[in-house]
């Protein structure tokens, strides 16, 4: 009984790993003959897990969706990631502190001693600065992940930045998170065009139905798009700066998809914007690279007014 039950745990795990399994690979991993498999797939039938079988000679199985969550397996470093992951959802994610939290407080339930003092370690180690953004609909942002994987168009009612509302019918592609907030890169069917929209904006309609071939655009292409369209669509106050310093060197300090345009082997020129131009004075700043405002009046007068400031400070008073 002992040796069948761990084998179906294994079975389990196996399943939960990858989408598609032949009945001879499970066989084969599981030390077991196929008959033995299709056996403990019923076991895990009639526990409430919906195995799918596929016929013919190739035929295997995958662990398909229920209409209830069955347990799930995990290993000791997925536990102890997924638990940290809720922990940090429960502070630094709008909306999903309460859904987190209790997910949480089940999986500590169940998790061994050594696991609680590896997750308990990272939570003492750590402060988080709450955040005000909006308040995230962790329904939205499922179902749009669910269409990305499912490879299904996806259509929603849409709000602005200013407001606007509009109807958008979209070949979801990737979600992004970008500090606490996350967005959708998408294919506009519309539009014939990327557009990137907020999650926490999108008022999702009933499923299409209707497939769709993904249209292949590199992981980097896809954050440096998201970055672009993000900051270009929101900056109140924009300029273009030529900094003192190689490109590659100012991509390393920025760290984020920044477009650099190479003028030489050691100076650069890079558009920058931001709703304050104090605020992005001081960044700029903080690059700690020799820079020249060569569009931006904006910008230039943050800088006066910041040079200033810092000159003042800088004053010695003389101790009485």
């Amino acid at each position: 009984m002992i040796e069948t039950s761990a084998r179906l745990l294994q079975l389990l795990s196996l399943l939960q790993l990858r989408r598609d399994w032949t009945s001879g690979e499970l066989a084969g991993r599981l030390g077991v003959s196929t008959r033995t498999v299709r056996t403990d797939v019923g076991k895990l039938r009639s526990l409430g897990y919906p195995v799918e079988a596929r016929p013919g000679v190739a035929g295997g199985y995958r662990l398909a969706a229920g209409t209830a969550m069955p347990p799930l397996v995990l290993d000791d470093d997925e536990a102890v990631a997924v638990a940290i992951g809720l922990g940090a959802a429960a502070h630094g994610v709008p909306g999903a502190g309460e859904t987190s939290l209790t997910a949480l407080a089940k999986l500590e339930q169940v998790m061994p001693a050594r696991l609680r003092r590896r997750v308990e370690a990272v939570r003492d180690a750590t402060s988080v600065v709450p955040g005000g953004d909006p308040a995230l609909d962790l329904e939205v942002l499922g179902g749009v992940a669910a269409a990305i994987r499912s490879g299904e168009r996806l259509r929603f009612r849409y709000t602005s930045h200013d407001g606007a509302g509009s109807a958008r019918h979209t070949e979801p592609h990737r979600l992004v998170s970008w500090g606490s907030r996350w967005y959708l890169l998408a294919w506009d069917l519309e539009r014939v065009d990327w557009r990137v929209f907020r999650v926490d904006r999108i008022a999702l309609r009933p499923p299409t139905g209707a497939r769709f071939r993904p249209r292949v655009i590199p992981e980097d292409d896809v954050l440096r798009h998201v970055v672009a369209r993000v900051g270009r669509a929101t900056w109140r106050y924009r300029a273009r700066i030529l900094v003192h310093a190689p490109a590659a060197q100012v991509v390393a300090k920025v760290g984020s998809p920044l477009e650099v345009e190479e003028v030489g082997p050691s100076t650069c020129r890079i558009e920058v914007g931001s709703d304050d131009p104090d605020r992005l004075a001081l960044w700029v700043a903080q690059l700690g690279m020799d820079v020249e405002v060569l569009e931006g009046a904006e910008l230039a007068a943050a800088f006066g007014r910041l040079a200033d400031r810092f000159s003042r400070a800088a004053r010695v008073t003389p101790s009485r």
